[in-house]
């Protein structure tokens, strides 16, 4: 089988309540098109019937493959997922708030200007609670790391094999977009924002909370006296 043109990586957690839906989604508007591509969807700690959904659709076509983990953690995930693909440009998104069409509009972009790094802007979020989170922490990251982005955690991100130190990553957690974007300033990546207004979710619930947002907050602060230390 030739190799794909597009590997693209979803992390998975207690999803099972739409991602059969979704992922065939992805793969009819993929063939639609006629973009050579592969799935590598990884399950992780998931306590519902996620893991063996995957498996299902992995019998059901082989350009889906399945990475399952015990341990959690969004960083973990994409980084397993990244280290199982076989494309020659990768992508990795939030198989919870990414449609078939913005999949494809990504990846679409990607193979027009595979020079650049495609990521998303979101331009919209579902509540002033998360519009006013996210805020707060890309003006901590832009403040902290000179970062020009406006969206660190948007969705898709597509990029082409060759920048390889986007696939030496070390976060395990919800930091590695930050840290994803901080290796493109640092090498030179060039990076362009494909703005997106839908994010709702499929279904399932957002694991994103009050704890889990003043992670990231100290993570990034965290990260940065790491980076002035070196």
């Amino acid at each position: 089988m030739a190799l794909p043109h597009f590997s693209v990586v979803l992390p998975v957690y207690n999803q099972g309540d739409h991602l059969d839906n979704i992922i065939r989604g992805y793969v009819a508007a993929l063939d639609g098109a006629g973009i050579g591509w592969q799935l590598v969807v990884v399950p992780n700690a998931c306590r519902d019937d996620s893991a063996d959904i995957c498996r299902g659709l992995s019998s059901w076509d082989p350009r889906i493959r399945v990475v399952e983990l015990e341990l959690g953690g969004w960083g973990r995930a994409v980084r397993a997922g990244l280290a199982h693909s076989d494309g020659d440009s990768l992508c990795y998104t939030n198989s919870a708030r990414t449609t078939p069409e913005m999949l494809v509009d990504a990846l679409r972009f990607s193979a027009d200007h595979p020079e650049v790094v495609v990521k998303a802007q979101r331009k919209i979020r579902d509540n002033l609670r998360r519009q006013a989170g996210s805020l707060v922490y890309n003006l901590e990251c832009r403040l902290l790391f000179g970062l020009a982005t406006w969206d660190i955690n948007g969705t898709p991100k597509v990029f082409p094999r060759r920048y390889e130190q986007l696939l030496a990553l070390r976060r395990d957690d919800d930091l590695i977009d930050a840290e994803f974007v901080m290796t493109c300033r640092r090498f030179g990546y060039p990076i362009v924002e494909l703005p997106i207004s839908i994010t709702v979710r499929h279904g399932g619930r957002s694991t994103t909370r009050l704890s889990s947002a003043w992670k990231m907050y100290r993570g990034a602060y965290d990260m940065s006296r790491e980076r002035w230390r070196r």
